[in-house]
């Protein structure tokens, strides 16, 4: 049986299209453009709920968190309101990603991995609680032609750091 030639252009183009679309079920797509890869904290999940599912499933996922930077508490020492919570926490799993620092020690320059946790105002100007990270993937295009370990490295730190946070926000523990 033939298949006619428009649908498998087709097919193809839906399934390369899909590749980065949604990379966890219920998770936003993820803009190729981008270093920050940003989702909305799930409904009834509180700042606290947060930070205890991030501790929890990072050691449940390997992660080792060696430093968090609370900005708001020192934009508060310097008499700036920080319009909600802001606040990085370093994270760290060097079962993945090492290939990459191997083949360019200069990419430890985006190591260790980070991910923010903020409040920012949502379409009704309610501040909304968000988990994002800085894509491994991304930081890669600064390396001028990275080898094919490097790249199958980022995407496979890339791709674990997705799936903690996706776990995070909905405040799993």
């Amino acid at each position: 049986m033939q298949t006619p030639l428009n649908l498998l252009y087709l097919l193809m183009f839906m399934s390369a299209g899909c590749a980065t679309a949604n990379p966890v079920n219920d998770m936003p797509p993820i803009d190729p453009n981008s270093a920050i890869y940003e989702v909305p904290v799930k409904e009834g999940v509180s700042y606290q709920d947060l930070l205890d599912s991030l501790k929890s499933v990072s050691a449940g996922m390997n992660y080792v968190s060696p430093a968090s930077f609370n900005i708001a508490e020192q934009m508060k020492k310097r008499d700036i309101d920080p319009q909600g919570i802001k606040e990085v926490h370093a994270v760290c799993n060097l079962g993945m990603g090492t290939e990459i620092m191997l083949d360019y020690p200069e990419f430890i320059v985006f190591a260790p991995c980070r991910i923010a946790i903020y409040e920012k105002p949502d379409a009704n100007q309610k501040l909304k609680l968000y988990i994002a990270l800085d894509r491994p993937t991304y930081d890669l295009k600064s390396i001028k032609n990275p080898t094919e370990r490097a790249k199958k490295s980022a995407q496979e730190l890339e791709d674990g750091l997705i799936k903690l946070i996706e776990k995070v926000r909905k405040g799993d523990i």
